[in-house]
Order: C-alpha cells, then sequence, then structure tokens
C-alpha cells in the first residue's frame, strides 16, 4: 500500500500540476506534524511545533496597555506605529522597544513589548519606506511625502504666478484666486500653484484662461503701433553680428543657455537664422565640416536686461528644501521661470531650474550661494558641454 501511495497513479499529480512544488511546500508541515506522532512526541511539544509552523510568517508585539498588534515577520516599530493608528504613524518620531530606546528601523521579535514617541512637529521621512513591511505603513508615508511636496510646489508656483501677473498688470488677489477652483477644475488654489510650481502648467496658460480678453488684445497692434512680435524681438539679446542683415533672426541654443559675458559663436540655419552657443560647446562639432555656416557674433555692449539660463539641480529629500532654493535666488536677484523634476527617489530630488538673470557672472553668484546651502547636494549649470 506504501509502495501504491507514492508510486502509484495517484503521485502523478505532483508532476502533472505545474504548481507542484509550491503545493509540495505548503503541506510539507503536515508530514513534519505526522513525522511528530510516529515519534510518540508529548502533547506540549506537540503543541508548540504546531505554533511555530502557523505563525511562522507573523510577529506578536504589544503595546504599552497589553493590546497584543500581529505584525509581519520583518515588520519595524513604524510598521507597527501604523497598525496602531494612522495618525501615531505620522507623528511618531522615536521608539522604546522593551523600556529601551532603539531605532524606528529596528526588526520587531514575538513579545516585544512597543512603545511608539509620538512629536506633533514630526513628519514621515521618504526613507522610511526602504524598511517598512505593510501596505499600510508604506502608503501612509507616501501620502505624507506628497502632501509635504505639494506645499514646497504650491510656495513656489504662487511665487511664478504673482511674477507673471505683475507683468500684465492683473495682481494675484483673493477676488483672482477665488475663480481658480472653477476655472482649472482643482479643489483649491493652492493646488494650481502646486502644478505651476512642479512644470506642470505653463503660468502663460493660466494668465491666458484667467484673462481671455487680454490674452486677444495682446495680439492687437498697440496705439504706438508696436505688436507683440515687436516686443518679444526686443526683448530678445542684443548681439553685434558681423556679416548678417539686421533683420535675421536669432535665437539663443537650449543645448548651452549661453549668457552675456561669455565666449559664443552663432551657426546660421536657413529658415531659422542664427543659433547662438557657447563657444565651447559639444554640439558645435556637428558642423566642423561646415565652415560657411559659422559666424561671428559677439554681445553688444548694452547687452539685455535678463536672459534665461537652466541649473540642474540635486536637492536633498528634506521638508523646505524646495522652498529654501526658491528663496535664495530671489534674494539674489534671479528669477525662476520654470522647474521641471527629472528625478526622486528616497533622499534626493533632482530638478531643472529656468532661471532669468543678467549674465554669466550673476549666474555664477547664484550657483554659489546655493551651493553654501545645507539642503543642496549639487548645483551647476546644463550645458552640451
Amino acid at each position: 500500500m506504501h509502495k501504491i501511495a507514492e508510486y502509484g497513479v495517484a503521485a502523478h499529480w505532483n508532476y502533472k500540476d505545474p504548481s507542484s512544488d509550491k503545493n509540495l511546500r505548503k503541506f510539507r508541515w503536515i508530514q513534519e506534524l505526522v513525522g511528530i506522532l510516529d515519534e510518540e512526541a508529548g502533547a506540549e511539544e506537540f503543541l508548540e511545533h504546531t505554533k511555530m509552523d502557523l505563525y511562522h510568517d507573523q510577529v506578536f508585539c504589544f503595546t504599552p496597555r497589553g493590546d497584543l498588534i500581529a505584525l509581519p515577520k520583518g515588520a519595524t516599530a513604524v510598521d507597527f506605529a501604523y497598525a496602531v493608528h494612522s495618525k501615531i504613524g505620522q507623528k511618531c518620531c522615536g521608539v522604546r522597544i522593551n523600556g529601551k530606546n532603539r531605532q524606528l528601523a529596528t526588526e520587531l521579535e514575538n513579545g516585544d513589548q512597543i512603545d511608539i514617541i509620538t512629536k506633533a512637529t514630526a513628519r514621515p521621512l521618504a526613507e522610511w519606506e526602504n524598511f517598512v513591511k505593510t501596505g499600510r505603513a508604506k502608503s501612509g508615508i507616501r501620502r505624507a511625502v506628497r502632501a509635504e511636496r505639494a506645499v514646497d510646489f504650491s510656495r513656489v508656483g504662487k511665487s511664478i504666478l504673482q511674477k507673471a501677473f505683475s507683468e500684465v498688470n492683473k495682481p494675484l488677489k483673493k477676488r483672482a484666486m477665488e475663480k481658480i477652483p472653477q476655472i482649472f477644475g482643482v479643489q483649491k488654489p493652492e493646488d494650481l500653484f502646486a502644478l505651476v510650481g512642479e512644470g506642470r502648467m505653463q503660468s502663460e496658460l493660466v494668465i491666458e484662461k484667467m484673462f481671455p480678453d487680454l490674452a486677444k488684445s495682446k495680439k492687437r497692434v498697440r496705439p504706438t503701433g508696436e505688436t507683440d512680435r515687436d516686443r518679444s524681438k526686443s526683448r530678445k539679446p542684443l548681439l553685434k553680428i558681423q556679416g548678417v542683415n539686421p533683420g535675421v533672426a536669432i535665437t539663443m541654443a537650449r543645448c548651452c543657455h549661453p549668457l552675456p559675458g561669455e565666449e559664443i559663436v552663432g551657426i546660421f540655419t536657413t529658415g531659422k537664422g542664427v543659433t547662438v552657443h557657447r563657444a565651447e560647446c559639444a554640439t558645435l562639432v556637428d558642423f566642423n565640416d561646415m565652415p560657411e555656416l559659422w559666424m561671428d557674433v559677439g554681445w553688444e555692449h548694452e547687452g539685455p536686461k535678463r536672459v534665461m539660463g537652466r541649473l540642474n539641480t540635486v536637492l536633498s529629500n528634506e521638508p523646505g528644501a524646495l522652498a529654501a532654493v526658491a528663496t535664495i535666488i530671489g534674494q539674489q536677484g534671479g528669477n525662476i521661470s520654470n522647474i521641471h523634476l527629472t528625478d526622486r527617489n528616497a533622499d534626493f530630488f533632482s530638478f531643472q531650474l529656468d532661471l532669468e538673470v543678467k549674465d554669466v557672472e550673476h549666474m555664477r553668484t547664484v550657483i554659489a550661494v546655493l551651493q553654501a546651502n545645507n539642503f543642496v547636494e549639487r548645483v551647476e549649470r546644463t550645458s552640451n558641454i
């Protein structure tokens, strides 16, 4: 009978069922219990073995009041805090395990008594997500981090919009802000500010939607005969170009973002005019075999008031980091025209910042002050060099 059970027809499920290995692992503990019974083990040994196998993937810990909390194996004090209550998890800042102060990342063991220390000003950190085990803790941490980032983006976005509104003589006051939820389909004005701060909506589009009459009037010729196109040309950097007619269009290269005070060269492109690059831009290698396209250009002595430069910035993932950077740039006389989030993880997040500055020396000053800030891990100009 034993041979039939082991090798007979019924044994074929072992290799016919593709998940048989998994099934065998699931029910191996039954065979082990049968082995204990065959060895005539006592009732206490049998019960102890059964409890260990049934709950080998869980740990049971106690609150200071004696309440039992079940968690998956490998769970930490942060998991315990969220299991007690989401508010406890959001405000926890320390833990005492069996009466001793321990780290929040400490893995819990069966029978531990856990006392979570909370603080009203405490907030979850993004790196907690790297060691927590429960879905409740992970979702709570993500929700809190998103909310914190939204606050930072909202501050920056509001500053950008205030600047844009002032340029069209439309101050961003309470009456204008009350229209935002209805026009843009957001719950509150801060949601729109966050979209602008994160670079997901341009300030020009906000003005266009909020003031459609203003957008139409900007396309008309002004009483002085000056159009928006003329005005946009007048805002472009003034360049001294040799051998080129004054009416040729001039564009600043996006690969290197040249600034007044730097050595520059021009590349002539049919239909596009002259594209201005920094002299050391790596893109110029593509035109080595076309010397006829190279133009000798230089900045006029009366340069533009503002030009756009771009910075690659890596910030530590801490509350207030983005707001601190925006404040520094404003204090140095720069203006953030756009922010684009390029990467983020538990420790850092990276941005491309488009700044309006006077010249290359102004940009260098902004960079130097940013590098001295504790929130800034790295800051450098974006360039194809």
